[in-house]
């Protein structure tokens, strides 16, 4: 495809100086999408696409593959309040998921079902979190994709709506007071309480009464000091105590301040953590006796459980229970302290080269005790129990062959047993998983996962390669359909852990961030030239797919590698890093990847921003932009712009296209939606591989059961 078969894009003879450095920008333009010129030019790129994906002669059999492989049901562990449990249910057919809830006479009912509210499908179940005592729960929806903004309150016995909705409250945390007549939550300040054109996120943590208006809510914590901070909430379990974890971005230092509830409106905060003189993350609790369990990688990169008294809360004094182990990061812990059990028990959740382990440990000298036998070498998720006061676990399993189930850990009889879970549509493909070590260029090793099918040679075969390498977010083997589908026509999925990721805990995250950055870029690119070297796919076998911060890892990539690479996928990526800050969240994001408001900075992202280093006149592999019109993560414009850039530089044939989907958000969307962007990633990726579905040699899947 040569360049005159793109839309026209204007290109502008824009040059900034910025700290003496002259930084060219022909395409900023595209970043005003209402203009009428961006909206003729998208809408251009929509033809080409549409044109394009219509010679894609296998994409309805890629559909047909991908639903079979999507799984349904009940995929993550339930919230259970004392003899109530709410869990979330997908089945076939259903655009969202379904809010479900069993009494304690077994009695299961569906308590919210988006599709009846907006038949679209188009409003789907964002959070949920259930009163103490089961009798309420407050809900947030998302509307057109995008995260909820209001919360409601229903009433958990016959869904009617008891209060709300509450504004402005858009990844809101939430912690409900005993007695179910009020909770702390998160909101966004009125505008009529902000500066024209304040655009930072201004939170505060505020109490909301059950019955009375949200205009009398009040504030108990943040203000203009930290104008774009984060902030969790828990009370503890005898309602007596609030703690307050306060972050500037999704993987920064916090800090904590703990407050004694004598009256909830107006608690009398104590700083306990201090992100400036500990540089940490610290995770509380309360406990029963009214300590405090932190989880922290405070002297610990790897994580470790500590027990800390209010006060005396300083770090010095904080006692390990549970010790770090360098070569297992920490994921989640849940304390077991019913009264019915002989002691206060704790469940500990690591993971060894990506595959988890689960330990069972006193809670009073965090002394080990035993190992729960999983139901293979996959993933274990969200740990929860029954509150206040718990004698269960619950937890989600899944493998790259296995759907995600609920397991269930009877701390009383020492029994575990699959409860519920999802199945796929059709019979589920053998997968064979493995972990292999491979060196980047600077002689680190660094963990890769193969999936490939499971009696065949190893190579070489077309191969997907993904990675993500930011925000200390760690790879892991999971059940992903898109996954599934690529192994079931005979190619292999492959997933980088580079550095940037949190698969080796703070320190590997800090590897690969900030000035780092270049060396996740890298570490990606020598796994793409661990596969081609060992045999196991060819530079024309290989696709990168990333998303979002995955985005910017193989835009950035592909850059500076093309030669690798026979086709490039990238899902609401970031690509111009030089203006990042100024789309989506892209300003709580600095600590992780810089600003160029400063000089030193400015440099590192000139280094790899993908926008900022396409070449003309090189044979670039085809790539595919996929983003979301309204992205409120990342902003649209990364996707337009490097779409632009691309079109113009590229010398090769292989084609430069922008999928892009209306009224839909960063990541979520309806089930059917999701299937069909799906479907075109694998077909755009077997167009450039020569993979084809085909009927692959399939197990059954048991059938999905029903919570009780």
């Amino acid at each position: 495809m040569t360049r005159s078969f793109y839309p026209v894009a204007r290109r502008d003879d824009l040059v900034e100086d910025l700290f003496g450095i002259p930084v060219a920008d022909p395409y900023r333009w595209l970043e005003d999408g209402r203009h009428v010129d961006v909206r003729t030019w998208a809408a251009a790129q929509d033809r080409l696409f549409r044109a394009c994906r219509v010679r894609w002669d296998q994409r309805r059999s890629w559909a047909a593959l991908v639903d079979e492989v999507s799984s349904f049901g009940v995929s993550d562990s339930p919230m259970v309040r004392g003899q109530v449990r709410f869990f979330a249910e997908q089945r076939p057919g259903d655009e969202q998921r379904r809010l479900l809830v069993v009494d304690a006479d077994g009695n299961r009912r569906v308590l919210l079902d988006p599709v009846r509210i907006d038949p679209s499908g188009h409003t789907g179940l964002y959070a949920w979190w259930p009163s103490r005592e089961g009798e309420r729960v407050a809900v947030q929806l998302e509307v057109g994709e995008q995260p909820g903004n209001e919360i409601t309150v229903l009433d958990a016995r016959t869904g009617e709506t008891v209060d709300g909705p509450l504004p402005r409250t858009r990844n809101t945390s939430l912690a409900w007071l005993p007695g179910g007549d009020a909770f702390y939550y998160v909101s966004r300040a009125p505008d009529e309480e902000l500066a024209d054109g304040d655009t930072r996120l201004q939170r505060r943590v505020r109490l909301h009464r059950i019955g009375t208006p949200w205009q009398a809510d009040t504030v108990v914590f943040g203000g203009d000091d930290a104008p774009d901070d984060y902030y969790g909430l828990a009370v503890g379990a005898d309602g007596r105590h609030l703690a307050i974890t306060a972050l500037a971005g999704p993987a920064s230092p916090n800090d904590v301040y703990v407050a004694e509830l004598a009256d909830p409106a107006a608690p009398c905060f104590t700083r306990i953590v201090n992100r400036n003189t500990t540089p940490a993350r610290v995770l509380p609790r309360f406990l029963a006796d009214g300590d405090l369990l932190l989880v922290t990688d405070h002297q610990a990169p790897c994580g470790r459980v500590c027990r800390a008294d209010p006060r005396d809360p300083g770090p010095a004094a904080w006692r390990t229970l549970v010790p770090e182990d360098p070569e297992a990061p920490l994921d989640e812990c849940l304390v077991l302290d019913d009264p019915a059990l002989p002691r206060p028990l704790l469940l500990v959740a690591r993971a060894r080269h990506g595959v988890s382990t689960v330990t069972l440990h006193d809670l009073a000298s965090g002394r080990p005790l035993t190992r729960l036998p999983l139901p293979g070498a996959g993933v274990v998720s969200s740990l929860r129990t029954n509150l206040p006061h718990g004698s269960h676990a619950w937890f989600g399993y899944c493998d790259p062959a296995t759907p995600p189930a609920v397991h269930r850990y009877d701390a009383l009889s020492g029994t575990l047993e699959r409860e519920t879970g999802a199945t796929t549509a059709g019979p589920a493909p053998e997968i064979i998983s493995r972990s292999v070590r491979y060196p980047a260029r600077d002689g680190t090793e660094v963990t890769l996962f193969l999936f490939t099918p499971a009696g065949e040679d190893e190579g070489p075969r077309p191969t997907l390669l993904y990675g993500y390498g930011s925000f200390g977010m760690p790879m892991r083997p999971w059940f992903f359909p898109m996954a599934a589908a690529w192994v079931a026509a005979g190619g292999t999925y492959a997933v980088a852990c580079v550095r940037g990721g949190g698969e080796g805990g703070r320190h590997w995250h800090e590897a690969g961030r900030g000035p780092y950055k270049r060396r996740a870029i890298s570490d990606f690119n020598d796994a793409a030239a661990w596969l081609i070297r060992t045999g196991r796919t060819t530079p024309g076998q290989l696709v990168s797919y990333g998303q979002s911060g995955g985005g910017l890892l193989v835009t950035a990539a592909a850059v500076r590698r093309p030669d690798l690479y026979a086709a490039v996928i990238a899902a609401g990526p970031l690509c111009d890093m030089v203006r990042y800050e100024r789309f989506g969240l892209g300003r709580t994001w600095t600590e992780e990847f810089g600003t160029a408001s400063r000089p030193d900075q400015l440099r590192w992202l000139l280094g790899y921003s993908p926008y900022h280093n396409v070449t003309p006149g090189t044979p670039y592999p085809a790539f595919l932009l996929a983003g979301a019109v309204t992205d409120l993560q990342t902003g649209e414009a990364h996707v337009t712009k490097m779409c632009a850039a691309l079109q113009h530089a590229t010398s090769g044939d292989r084609p430069i296209l922008m999928r892009r989907e209306p009224d839909t958000a960063h990541a979520a969307s309806p089930a059917s939606k999701e299937r069909a962007l799906t479907a075109d990633l694998l077909a755009f990726a077997g167009e450039y591989t020569g993979l084809s579905p085909k009927r692959p040699t399939t197990r059954p899947y048991e059938d999905t059961a029903e919570p009780d």
